[in-house]
């Protein structure tokens, strides 16, 4: 007889505890041939010692918890076709180890867009984006450098028109995070004063922003909270959008429902990730995931958030408190040489909310196949009219994470494999990066499906003479400042 995860765990349960012992070696040789790998254990018959002591100490929930890493490595260190074999999935080929979403991540991430739209891009002075990664090349490798790489994108283009008459969308190439401090974190302070002053130049240039108020020009500002260029929500819902901005369409890694920094019509991209860096550290895809639960990063941002419970809104911290001490959750403020390596050998990675709602642990736990456990209330996920981030991940209220080890060790192993399956398809993960060269069907390609999308332009873009829906003196008075 062959147990399999879903099977093995209620039959353990129903032993009776005086019978415990006489089945550990039995669980023993089950692990054994799972080529569980996990470093919190030398052996598999240790994992099953530690079983039985949290199952005495601290009721089943962990024992049945510690018992599903088991079979999750089990099944999941196998080649995922076989582990899939015999399932019946609309759309899929049995011999294939993806799947893909007819309507969704299956065509709409393949669309082509070349044909459908025409941009002109703006020349601006080199002070406003060449020069400023030449100072500090720094900015090259920043999760907010989508917008370096989105101008050179486009500079070669086939989308790209030198005719402004014909063209359907203006793009303007300010560079407004890359500004960083000695630690290389970005100020934005000055990313305001900034951007008026690059809107003032085409409009004094070029006809073409006075036309619409800038409703048909793009512009991509990937800060914390977008074009409210604050990183601190607070803040930032205190300034709201730059008001030279808002007609223009934000290209921004910001979202968020009903929140003042996300704009109607907005383009939810993902934060940069070196694309070449990753795919140095790829392993071989039989690499068994023998890690539960996975995560690197701050729990607590004492320097910003001395008295705590405002970072993350208390959810980060909640995460440690509640799981720094549980052998399913690998969670650690350190950073390792192996923490790439360490995604592709979890099954789920934790997405939780920083001070923003989104990281770029997202794009890694994707391209990696780690399934990503989103944490971020009403978080609006990049490209989400595409990628079906329903199907591939896992979402959990805030208020829940007491609660995670519950709800990670509920989801059925079907599930599981399917997920991984999904996230196997090469679009999903061409989608979450910015290449160099570019590639088909990659996040640059996506923000030009979004943008296509919106064609044609509405006759209300276009304005009367005489008509203006735009203040050059609205704003802050700190941003009226020349830059």
């Amino acid at each position: 007889m062959v147990f399999s995860g879903p099977l093995l765990i209620p039959f353990f349960l129903q032993i009776r505890p005086h019978k415990q012992q006489k089945y550990k070696t039995l669980f023993g040789s089950f692990l054994s041939q799972s080529r569980l790998k996990n470093p919190h254990f030398s052996s598999s018959t240790d994992l099953v010692e530690v079983t039985a002591m949290k199952g005495a100490r601290a009721g089943w929930r962990a024992a049945v918890a510690l018992l599903t890493l088991a079979s999750l490595s089990c099944l999941l260190s196998a080649p995922v076709a076989s582990a899939a074999a015999g399932a019946v999935v609309a759309g899929v080929a049995a011999h294939r180890n993806t799947e893909r979403i007819a309507g969704s991540a299956g065509d709409v991430l393949e669309d082509n867009p070349v044909g459908r739209l025409k941009v002109f891009i703006y020349d601006l002075p080199s002070k406003y984006n060449k020069r400023i990664v030449t100072k500090d090349p720094r900015c090259l490798n920043h999760m907010f450098a989508a917008e370096i790489f989105m101008h050179r994108f486009l500079l070669s283009s086939a989308v790209r028109t030198l005719n402004p008459e014909e063209a359907d969308w203006f793009y303007t190439p300010v560079y407004t995070t890359c500004d960083l401090t000695p630690a290389g974190l970005p100020l934005p302070f000055k990313s305001p004063r900034m951007m008026r002053s690059a809107i003032q130049f085409i409009s004094n240039k070029w006809p073409f922003w006075n036309k619409t108020d800038g409703a048909d020009h793009f512009f991509v500002v990937p800060h914390d909270f977008g074009a409210c260029f604050h990183y601190q929500e607070e803040k930032a819902i205190e300034r709201g959008i730059l008001p030279m901005l808002r007609r223009a369409t934000l290209v921004q890694t910001f979202g968020q429902k009903n929140h003042v920094c996300l704009k109607e019509g907005s383009i939810i991209i993902p934060p940069y990730a070196p694309p070449q860096k990753m795919q140095a550290h790829l392993t071989p895809p039989d690499t068994p995931r023998s890690i539960f639960v996975y995560f690197r990063g701050l729990f607590y941002d004492n320097g910003n958030d001395p008295e705590g419970g405002y970072y993350a809104r208390g959810a980060r911290a909640s995460l440690w408190e509640n799981f720094k001490n549980n052998p399913l959750f690998d969670i650690s403020t350190d950073h390792p040489a192996t923490y790439y390596e360490d995604m592709q050998r979890a099954v789920f990675c934790l997405c939780p909310l920083g001070w923003a709602p989104w990281s770029p642990r997202l794009v890694e736990a994707v391209v990696f196949g780690c399934i990503p456990v989103i944490i971020a209330d009403d978080i609006v996920l990049p490209f989400a009219d595409a990628i079906p981030w329903e199907e591939i991940g896992v979402f959990v209220d805030e208020e829940d994470v007491p609660k995670l080890d519950s709800i990670l060790t509920s989801i059925p192993i079907e599930d599981i494999l399917r997920k991984q399956r999904l996230l196997a398809n090469p679009s999903m993960k061409k989608a979450m990066l910015f290449p160099q060269p570019a590639q088909p069907r990659d996040a640059f390609h996506q923000i030009l499906n979004g943008l296509a999308r919106k064609l044609p332009h509405m006759q209300s873009v276009y304005l009367q003479p005489g008509e203006k829906h735009l203040s050059w003196t609205a704003g802050p008075v700190g941003d009226l400042k020349p830059w």
